[in-house]
């Protein structure tokens, strides 16, 4: 519809003047989502316009030297990375800040829910970024940079699965954004390209999966110029990602992983690369090097940007346990942080919380890219959805009024489950169970009121209000084993009927639908729209709040595992993921300890049965309100609850769609 001018008294603004708010205006309006009102101002008023051109923008590829040589070629490997940067800064000699995802999944598999993947013109040139932040952020005033990880693509090197290389690839960038490394306009030319001469320095990091953990990985560099890194469901320790306190959690070498990813040329020159990742990290799990090389956690005090981290609190492929560990480590050494945790799995929030997702990033990057006081660093930290699209804010996280708060396991009164409360267990209490592979968690919680021989069950009574458990748990067990090998599982479970999302269907949480939005500007090669996607709801009985799983004979030295003694007694504590989560009033609160988690946890060696020490053995919940809250919870009338009529999608021996076959950091809903 026509724009109505409105003459100021006093002066007339020039003509020019006129036309160029207009076609901002304009600009703008072309660019709002179909179906989304126009972004709200922060709370200074300040933001970056969509006054760019996308069509017009110069796009460009360079080469970085990373300074390795990992395929032992006898030069150095050059990453590429895929340039997108408004030609009006430029021809203004203005310098704009960088958002980059560095990924090794460009070409070999895609980003985001419709696998995207770069594309490019006859000559070489780019044409398609996957994602939505080229066309949302740079008629906004920012570049954008598509790094390929060392292997992948069209860079030279081998990927090595989180170790050096990985990380050099990115760090590399961000020097050469700063003028401290060299960039070549071509693979194997001499021809230099200086980013000095466009970019400010300042870079934002952002990416889902193994595109997140690149950036934690060189966030803990330290690196100068690194503003902020938005980790999406990314690793923080790759040991981790592979074990649990010794024990296995599925194919448990990353070497298969660069094969993977590795284009065509890589996979035939990085063998030797391969076999070292292979001898470098062992299936049993013994602490080595190159796990001491991936762990970013243990240098997080060297992280000088802000971390907005988002994690999916039922993520079965990247763990929740990443998120947290990652979290208290930031917090330790006072980094500035945000966080939102979703009841999806292993899924991207453009795909759970569209709108304000870009909202909330648009006003991030403003203010730690661009300087803008926009009062986002002053806002609550957390943001926690706590049912299907209903989410709630928390200005500290985990809240202050958190305080662990020791439940004590104690046999039950009658056949079936055990009593969780904070009395402890008379001495001489036991509990046994025998390892069977072929059940897990959900099979466990199913038939928690059944004395059933495959795990140990301790429940609360019914809670007369609610209770919230925020953080990361501990229990701690001492245990009895038959055989000279052992797997252990906790599992904390909300036991009541609830309406979740579906993380264990396709989409982790999610439903995609046919219809699309639009984030940004699109060209002919590169469309700013994307499908949408709502909630995918399922009834169940019970949830599984938080899981943690270890190899008893890490009780000594949780670096490396030893044989046990059958018959003797071995004390060991679980770390289990960090959670958010309410268990309602009327519901109970169960502490299950079993042997295999199946499909999430690989079967020791033999057959244990485990003797279970009920007064050694206790569980460390972080509780709001601590054990006042507990005692309140656990004491006085409580509401009935209606009994389930649903058949849950996550009951009964089939597991989760998330953890069934070959998984990779970046499968699941969207890589």
């Amino acid at each position: 519809m026509p724009m109505r001018m409105r003459r100021t008294r006093g002066a007339r603004l020039p003509y020019g003047t006129l036309v160029a708010a207009a076609a901002a205006a304009l600009l703008a309006t072309l660019v709002t989502p179909a179906g989304a009102q126009p972004e709200p101002t922060g709370p200074s008023g300040r933001e970056s316009r969509p006054v760019h051109s996308y069509a017009d923008a110069i796009r460009e590829s360079v080469w970085v030297d990373t300074g390795l040589d990992g395929d032992g070629d006898g030069r150095a490997d050059r990453v590429a990375v895929d340039i997108v940067r408004p030609r009006e800064t430029a021809a203004a000699g203005r310098k704009i800040p960088v958002i980059m995802d560095a990924s090794p999944y460009y070409a070999c598999c895609g980003r985001g829910n419709e696998g995207q993947r770069k594309t490019y013109d006859a000559d070489g040139n780019p044409v398609q970024f996957p994602l939505y932040y080229d066309n949302f952020f740079v008629p906004r005033g920012y570049a954008f940079a598509a790094v390929d990880l060392a292997g992948t693509n069209r860079s030279d090197g081998c990927d090595d699965v989180g170790g050096r290389s990985d990380v050099q690839s990115a760090k590399a960038v961000v020097d050469w954004l700063n003028g401290r490394a060299r960039g070549y306009t071509s693979r194997t030319g001499d021809t230099r390209a200086r980013a000095t001469t466009w970019s400010t320095g300042n870079v934002g990091m952002i990416g889902k999966s193994w595109d997140g953990t690149v950036a934690n990985g060189v966030a803990a560099t330290g690196v100068e110029g690194l503003r902020t890194i938005v980790p999406i469901g990314a690793i923080s320790s790759w040991y981790d990602y592979f074990h649990s306190q010794g024990a296995p959690l599925y194919n448990a070498n990353p070497s298969w992983l660069s094969e993977y990813v590795n284009s065509p040329e890589a996979r035939a020159r990085c063998g030797a690369v391969q076999d070292r990742v292979a001898a470098g990290t062992p299936y049993s799990g013994d602490w080595t090097r190159a796990w001491t090389e991936r762990d970013h956690v243990r240098n997080a005090g060297k992280v000088k940007a802000s971390v907005f981290v988002v994690h999916g609190q039922q993520d079965l492929n990247v763990r929740a346990n990443q998120f947290g560990q990652w979290w208290d480590a930031l917090a330790a050494h006072g980094v500035e942080r945000k966080i939102w945790l979703s009841q999806t799995g292993h899924v991207d929030p453009f795909d759970f919380r569209r709108a304000d997702w870009v909202h909330t990033l648009h006003r991030w990057f403003d203010h730690y890219l661009l300087g803008y006081e926009n009062g986002i660093d002053r806002e609550p930290v957390a943001d926690i959805e706590r049912a299907p699209d209903r989410w709630t804010t928390d200005r500290h996280w985990p809240p202050r009024a958190t305080t662990s708060t020791t439940l004590r396991p104690a046999p039950g009164a009658a056949a079936g489950p055990g009593v969780l409360g904070r009395a402890p267990a008379a001495p001489g209490s036991t509990a046994t169970f025998t390892d069977d592979p072929g059940l897990g968690e959900l099979d466990w919680a199913a038939r928690i009121d059944s004395a059933t021989p495959e795990k140990a069950g301790f429940v609360t009574r019914p809670l007369s209000r609610d209770l919230r458990i925020a953080g990361s748990s501990k229990v701690t067990v001492t245990a009895t084993p038959s055989t000279d090998t052992a797997h252990l599982s906790a599992v904390l479970v909300d036991l009541g009927p609830d309406t979740i999302r579906d993380y264990g269907a396709p989409g982790e949480g999610i439903t995609t639908r046919t219809d699309r939005t639009c984030w940004g500007a699109s060209t002919p090669g590169d469309s700013a729209c994307f499908k949408e996607t709502e909630a995918r709801t399922t009834a169940v009985g019970y949830t599984v709040v938080s899981r943690g799983w270890a190899d008893l004979g890490t009780w000594a030295d949780p670096r490396q595992e030893r044989p046990l003694t059958p018959g003797r007694a071995y004390t060991m504590t679980l770390d289990l993921a960090a959670t958010d989560h309410v268990v309602p009033a009327g519901h109970r609160l169960a502490l299950i300890v079993g042997g295999t988690d199946k499909d999430l946890l690989d079967p020791p060696t033999t057959t244990p049965t485990l003797t279970l020490d009920l007064a050694r053995t206790w569980a460390k919940l972080p509780l709001v309100g601590g054990a006042a809250a507990f005692a309140g919870a656990t004491s006085g009338p409580y509401p009935a609850v209606p009994t389930p009529t649903a058949v849950p999608s996550l009951s009964g021996a089939e597991p989760p769609a998330a953890v069934t076959g070959p998984r990779l950091p970046g499968s699941g809903a969207a890589r």
